[in-house]
C-alpha cells in the first residue's frame, strides 16, 4: 500500500517521532497510518517524542582524554535520578569518549556514530525510550595542546569523569608531564571554583570591558569628583576587574598569597621549561537552563480537586 507526504505528516502530528522514522514506519507497514503508530510506538519513537517537551535540566557533564586532546559534553536529561543510572552514565562516557574528535558543533556530535550503525543521536533516542525521560545533547567542546597535557577536573562527581561541573585546562610544555598534569588540576580545580572570563586581559570581550568601564565611569562620576582623578579612579578599578575576572590574575585557590599566573611560573621555574596556560574549558550542569518553578502543596491541591 503506498503512501503519501500528507500521511507521513500526519503520522507525525500523531506521534511527534522524526520525519525520517515516520517514513521507516509507513514502509513498515504498507502505508497503514494506525499500524505505523503502534510501530513507532512498539520501537519506542513515538514515547520519546512525547517526552521531548519536557524540560530537561539535570543530568551530566562528561570528560574524556585521548593524549594532548580532550572534550567535555554535556547531556540532560528531567531529573537528578537519571543521573545514577548506569545505563545513562555509560552513555554520557561514550559521547565524551566520541566528541574529542567530533566536537566541532553538537550537530557534527550528534551524527557521529557512537556505535556500528547507531549515531549519537539514534543512541539517546534509545536511551529515551528505555529511561523514560526526555535528553538533550546541550553542549559539546574540546581542548588540545600542540605539546604537553590536558588536564581535568569533575566536580561533584557522580562517577569517574562524570559529574555537575567538568573543566579542562591546556597546559602547553616541554616540560615533565606528572608535574604538568598536577598544576593543571590544580588550576582546573580554581577555574571551577572562580569561573574566570579569559586567560588573559587580551582575551577578554572587548564589549565586556567597555561595558565595564562605562559603569565604573558614570559611578565614579557621582562622587562629584574632577575628571582627572574620575579618569584615575576608574583605571584603579579596572585593575581590579581584571584581578577578579582573568584567570592568570585571579588569587589561587590553593595559595591565595599568590596568582594563578605567578603559581604557574613557579612550577616552570622548577621542571626548567616555560608553561604557557593555553585555554579552559568549564561546563556546568544546567547552566543558562530556565527551570520549570512549580508549588508541589497547589498541585497536590489542584490534584484533588480533579478527583
Amino acid at each position: 500500500m503506498a503512501f503519501t507526504a500528507a500521511d507521513v505528516k500526519e503520522l507525525r502530528t500523531q506521534t511527534g517521532a522524526g520525519m525520517m522514522d515516520c517514513k521507516k514506519a509507513l514502509q513498515e507497514t504498507d502505508g497503514n497510518i494506525e499500524a505505523a503508530v503502534d510501530w513507532l510506538r512498539t520501537k519506542g519513537l513515538a514515547a520519546a517524542a512525547k517526552k521531548a517537551g519536557r524540560v530537561a535540566a539535570e543530568g551530566l557533564v562528561g570528560i574524556a582524554t585521548s593524549g594532548n586532546r580532550a572534550a567535555v559534553v554535556e547531556l540532560n536529561a528531567e531529573t537528578d535520578f537519571v543521573a545514577r543510572n548506569d545505563q545513562f552514565q555509560k552513555l554520557v562516557s561514550d559521547i565524551a569518549a566520541v566528541a574529542v574528535d567530533k566536537a566541532e558543533t553538537v550537530e557534527a556530535l550528534a551524527n557521529a556514530e557512537l556505535k556500528a550503525g547507531k549515531s549519537v543521536a539514534a543512541s539517546i533516542t534509545d536511551a529515551i525510550a528505555t529511561i523514560g525521560e526526555n535528553m538533550n545533547l546541550r553542549r559539546s567542546a574540546q581542548l588540545s595542546v600542540s605539546e604537553g597535557v590536558i588536564a581535568s577536573y569533575m566536580h561533584n562527581s557522580t562517577a569517574p569523569n562524570l559529574g555537575k561541573i567538568g573543566v579542562l585546562v591546556g597546559m602547553q610544555s616541554s616540560g615533565n608531564p606528572d608535574r604538568l598534569i598536577e598544576i593543571g588540576r590544580q588550576v582546573a580545580m580554581h577555574v571551577a571554583a572562580s569561573n574566570p572570563l579569559s586567560v588573559s586581559r587580551a582575551d577578554v570581550d572587548p564589549a565586556a570591558v567597555e561595558r565595564e568601564r562605562q559603569v565604573l565611569i558614570e559611578q565614579a562620576r557621582e562622587s562629584g569628583r574632577p575628571e582627572n582623578i574620575i579618569e584615575k579612579m576608574v583605571e584603579g578599578r579596572m585593575r581590579k576587574f581584571y584581578e577578579e575576572s582573568v584567570l592568570l590574575e585571579q588569587a589561587f585557590v590553593i595559595d591565595p598569597d599568590v596568582s594563578v599566573g605567578k603559581a604557574i611560573e613557579a612550577v616552570a621555574k622548577e621542571i626548567g621549561a616555560p608553561i604557557v596556560c593555553t585555554g579552559f574549558v568549564r561546563m556546568e550542569l544546567g547552566e543558562g537552563i530556565e527551570r520549570e518553578s512549580s508549588d508541589f502543596a497547589a498541585e497536590v491541591a489542584a490534584t484533588l480537586k480533579k478527583d
